[in-house]
């Protein structure tokens, strides 16, 4: 059920080496640092755009473009085609495809985020995997570390999977949708082509093709009194 092609189309990453001998999607998360360490070669092919601060152990592939006011603390890997925008700090361990974009006031942390995923407004994706056009909302969160610092669980229909990680945010699966000001509790896995309404705090399995929402509580309207 969490195999990583249960929920990504490995063929949209060039860095599918990663799942090499994984049973659980977020298996991978313990992996991207040592295939960075192996298989990163630094070089900018992109084109910078005023003066961003990129490290020395970064890779940026060709027609990527890197605004001025960007971080990217490295070591990382950006592929293509991807949008860097102003604002946007990427930070240890990121591992990033083709065609996508990384918006302002967005912070990345031990991720890998595949082909034309967006991440454009106030998003906080740290130790996640976000799949083959997947998408989030301005303000959605994935939180990766439980209140009480204890080791994330996977609250699965069929019970509580331990993942031994204390440091798991989300998996999103290809084509999913965020909803604006979401918040992802640590642990949770939503399925391919699946919907998470705005607004929605959001803990454990939503399977692919569902959608999840908060029905809103009424909303009162009342005359106000004029003043004298």
């Amino acid at each position: 059920m969490f195999s990583p092609d249960s929920l990504l189309d490995l063929s949209h990453t060039e860095h599918r080496l990663i799942f090499d001998n994984v049973t659980h999607a977020w298996e991978a998360l313990a992996k991207i640092s040592t295939y960075l360490q192996f298989r990163l070669k630094p070089g900018i092919y992109g084109k910078l755009i005023g003066k961003p601060f990129i490290s020395g152990a970064v890779f940026i592939g060709r027609g990527t473009v890197i605004e001025h006011g960007a971080m990217i603390k490295g070591p990382a890997w950006i592929g293509e085609g991807c949008e860097i925008r102003n604002g946007a700090y990427i930070r240890e361990n990121v591992v990033v495809g083709n065609g996508v974009v990384l918006g302002n006031s967005c912070e990345f942390k031990n991720c890998l985020i595949f082909d034309e995923a967006q991440i454009p407004h106030f998003n906080y994706v740290g130790d996640s995997i976000l799949g083959y056009k997947s998408h989030l909302g301005a303000g959605a969160i994935l939180s990766n570390v439980r209140l009480d610092h204890a080791p994330v669980k996977i609250a699965a229909p069929e019970g509580v999977i331990e993942t031994g990680l204390k440091k798991f945010g989300a998996i999103i699966g290809d084509h999913a949708e965020i909803g604006c000001n979401s918040v992802l509790s640590p642990g949770s896995i939503i399925g391919r082509d699946s919907i998470i309404y705005p607004g929605t705090s959001w803990r454990g399995v939503l399977p692919e093709n569902s959608i999840a929402k908060t029905e809103p509580q009424t909303l009162k309207i009342i005359h106000r009194q004029q003043r004298d």
